[in-house]
């Protein structure tokens, strides 16, 4: 007999957008690094999950320089950093597209991390979310910046029992790193 979605253990989607990229002539986009700012906000968005207990278990990036140079930031942040999938398709990826990679997910992991690319990421919370906690959902309506953490709570059986409108938005974080002196 399966758990009906909305049923079974808590899960946390935390979905981070890579940090400020730079925009070098010549260079193609996939192969775009991050900026300056972008190599100070991506350490501080690994401090951020670490610091709200949002560690994940397995994390999914895109493999577009400036999501994986984010990704190897924020993780070095953690004593062990979670396995990671490099996965090409989150590049540029629609809601349809992210959500069949959030399903294919393990259902052993409980907190998933997704590094990629807005306006997908952006519209993926936005679609999740049948709520939001304070004004979580306007903020995301907004704008969702580079560096941003927008944290999903929802009961299921597994991840591929995920659905729009099924989750809680109870979170959302901008990392910005500081400037040294």
């Amino acid at each position: 007999m399966s758990t009906p979605a909305g049923q079974g253990p808590l899960r946390r989607l935390v979905v981070l957008r890579h940090a400020k990229s730079a925009w070098p002539e010549g260079v193609p986009d996939h192969e775009r690094p991050l900026a300056a700012r972008g190599l100070r906000d991506a350490p501080a968005a690994g401090r951020a999950l670490a610091e709200a207990d949002w560690l994940p278990d397995l994390a999914l990036c895109s493999t577009a320089v400036r999501a994986r140079q984010t990704w190897e930031l924020a993780s070095a942040q953690w004593g062990t950093p979670p396995p990671v999938r490099l996965q090409r398709r989150l590049y540029a990826a629609d809601v349809p597209d992210l959500l069949d990679a959030v399903r294919e997910v393990p259902a052993v992991v409980r907190t998933l991390l997704l590094i990629g690319h807005n306006p997908g990421l952006a519209e993926l919370v936005l679609e999740l979310a049948g709520d939001g906690l304070d004004d979580t959902l306007d903020r995301v309506r907004t704008k969702f910046p580079t560096a941003a953490i927008a944290v999903l709570a929802w009961h299921g059986p597994a991840w591929e029992a995920l659905t729009l409108g099924a989750a809680l938005l109870t979170d959302v974080v901008v990392a910005r790193g500081r400037k040294p002196k």
